[in-house]
């Protein structure tokens, strides 16, 4: 049988069909921002949170090493002024700075994410309502709350520190999903599902939700990162869990210290580098996730 020349669209069409069949978690993992910014959050992640569960914790006491050591082969990264190992210390830090980070951001968007389904679809009083109180929130600044919060609640731990940062995060993503659900409300799609004799909340879970996931998981990536700044800050003034290293205590302590003046570098750098880390990480992540929401994004790439 003889070959039939194709045309240079139908060329096309075929070539970009396996494209057209790829799913977001496809492009997700060709994404190399998405990749690297992953493998190196879990690596952050995972290998202090491995090495914290195989080492004893009578490590963890003041005194266990000579003071103000620099980086040997006992304590890799020196000790501190208290004869601690900041190593170890990192190994305790790093997992709670990051559930911080984690259990703020997800209050936050699961928060914004009910207001924001509820005033946008529901609209009336409660949209009036909820519209309200969503401008207050953005018109206060958050840290200025945090700091009074913090400033009267001394000694608070990780969790509770994370429910107050999670509280003044939600009113960003309830203003941004208000806008999406009151564009997608009036789609077809909705009103042969209103049609259908679906219910409001069938409506937001089976019709809307889907086209909002992949938003929701850009958001709370970035509200992670917020939240991870937002302890390190009330920390290093002063302000964070005492009771329990985080990141942004171990700043805290080595600014007590003097780290910088009397030229303790393992004692700070460690605690800045990996914040550094982490917020590239994540900002990696957010980069490949907008590439799923942002459907020009997705056709250049």
């Amino acid at each position: 049988m003889a070959n039939v020349a194709l045309s240079p669209s139908q060329e096309a069409d075929q070539s970009s069909a396996p494209a057209k069949r790829r799913g977001p978690l496809s492009y997700l993992l060709r994404n190399t921002n998405f990749v690297v910014g992953m493998v190196i959050f879990l690596i952050i992640a995972i290998v202090p949170t491995v090495i914290g569960l195989t080492i004893d914790d009578t490590l963890h006491r003041t005194g266990s090493f000579p003071a103000r050591q620099g980086p040997s082969a006992e304590a890799p990264l020196g000790t501190d002024t208290l004869g601690r190992s900041v190593a170890i210390e990192m190994t305790e830090a790093i997992p709670n700075s990051l559930q911080i980070g984690l259990i703020a951001a997800t209050l936050g968007t699961l928060i914004g994410t009910l207001v924001g389904f509820a005033s946008g679809y529901f609209g009336g009083v409660l949209d009036a309502i909820f519209r309200i109180t969503i401008d207050v929130f953005l018109a206060v600044p958050s840290l200025l709350f945090l700091i009074l919060i913090g400033s009267l609640l001394r000694g608070v731990d990780i969790y509770v520190m994370a429910v107050f940062i999670g509280l003044f995060a939600w009113a960003w993503p309830a203003r941004q999903i208000r806008a999406q659900v009151l564009s997608l409300k009036e789609r077809s799609f909705v009103e042969v599902a209103r049609m259908s004799g679906m219910s409001g909340m069938e409506i937001i879970l089976i019709e809307l939700m889907p086209h909002m996931i992949p938003w929701l998981g850009a958001n709370f990536v970035n509200a992670v990162i917020a939240a991870i700044l937002a302890e390190s800050g009330l920390a290093i003034i002063g302000l964070g869990p005492q009771g329990v290293q985080t990141i942004g205590m171990m700043i805290f302590w080595a600014l007590e210290g003097n780290a910088i003046l009397l030229n303790y570098w393992w004692w700070w750098i460690p605690s800045v580098a990996t914040l550094i880390l982490i917020f590239l990480s994540l900002y990696l992540v957010s980069l490949g996730l907008d590439e799923v929401t942002n459907p020009r994004l997705r056709s250049e790439a």
